[in-house]
């Protein structure tokens, strides 16, 4: 199997948008990530999508349950689209992402963000696994309500990660369906924020979601394309 780099670099060179009449996103990130501070963090990076320019998003949540999503263009062309009605927050901010190896990455928002961010990605048994089945099946069927309605809980199981939700609703009502093609586990991660240390790795006592998106109780990186419904408005942060 390729490298996370070689991967992220061939999707940055030669991504193009997926097909359909949704509103469609393709690239990588992490689904999340828990620290047994209570910290969550999530990454997506999407150098392409059907309603404007590629962006990275960082989505961090404190220990009291409060959501900020940092993204790179504004909220009204990134995730906020669809998450912004259970954001605290969702400021614009330049991110800067390193692959400093081929399995290590590290972000950062400087600023009064202040956030360091590195992890090291690993393929273990149940990665290799469910990899390889969705890397095998047919992008139509992959696609399907189905179909990934069958694989989040599968793969939630194997990976060992709590409840995953590969479609639902977001929170401010578009449906959703992520489609994973290639999957890591993110074995060591360091992470500061404000100069605070999150600490170790660990799932929380209650797994955080965002409407029906649940953040998985370990870390997941994930390749592949996500489609959402049309957005009627972009909710709140839209400005």
């Amino acid at each position: 199997m390729k490298s996370p780099r070689t991967l992220a670099a061939a999707v940055e060179h030669d991504a193009a948008v997926p097909a359909g009449r949704e509103e469609r996103f393709r690239g990588y990130g992490v689904m999340g990530l828990p620290f047994a501070s209570g910290y969550v963090l999530a990454m997506r990076r999407f150098p392409v999508t059907s309603v404007g320019p590629g962006y990275t998003s960082v989505r961090v949540r404190t220990p009291a349950g409060a959501w900020t999503m940092y993204s790179t263009v504004p909220p009204a062309m990134s995730c906020p689209r669809y998450f912004g009605n259970a954001l605290a927050a969702a400021p614009v901010e330049d991110i800067e992402l390193q692959w400093t190896g081929k399995e290590t990455l590290r972000l950062a928002i400087g600023g009064t963000v202040g956030l360091s961010w590195t992890m090291h990605l690993s393929a273990t048994p149940a990665t290799r696994v469910l990899s390889a089945v969705a890397g095998l099946m047919p992008a139509p069927l992959l696609g399907t309500t189905a179909a990934l309605k069958a694989m989040g809980p599968a793969a939630g199981l194997v990976l060992d990660a709590g409840s995953i939700a590969l479609t639902g609703s977001s929170p401010n009502s578009q449906r959703f369906k992520a489609i994973p093609r290639r999957v890591w586990a993110i074995d060591a991660a360091t992470a500061t924020l404000r100069g605070e240390d999150l600490g170790p790795l660990g799932p929380l006592a209650e797994q955080a979601r965002l409407g029906d998106f649940r953040l998985p109780q370990r870390g997941i990186f994930m390749f592949g394309s996500v489609y959402f419904d049309p957005a009627d408005h972009a909710g709140r942060w839209s400005s």
